[in-house]
């Protein structure tokens, strides 16, 4: 049994309902998935240009993550 004991102000904020489930969420994670699946792929079979392709994908969905995040579509800041 751990000896650490936390009272009710020591805890963190829960989480928001909708934590990960906005559209902004789902475009970046979706967007960085795709991107280390082809720099991966690319890594592996020695093509410098699917390391570079994926790399301006992740920087792509990056940008469209916070831009839709930005126009509403995401966690609402606190």
């Amino acid at each position: 049994m751990s000896s650490v004991h936390l009272e009710p102000q020591d805890l963190p904020d829960a989480a928001a309902p909708n934590h990960g489930m906005t559209l902004a969420a789902w475009v970046l994670n979706s967007g960085i998935v795709i991107a280390f699946l082809v720099g991966g792929i690319g890594m592996m079979v020695g093509a410098m240009w699917a390391i570079w392709v994926g790399i301006a994908i992740a920087v792509l969905s990056l940008a469209a993550g916070a831009t839709l995040r930005a126009l509403g579509h995401g966690q609402p800041l606190r």
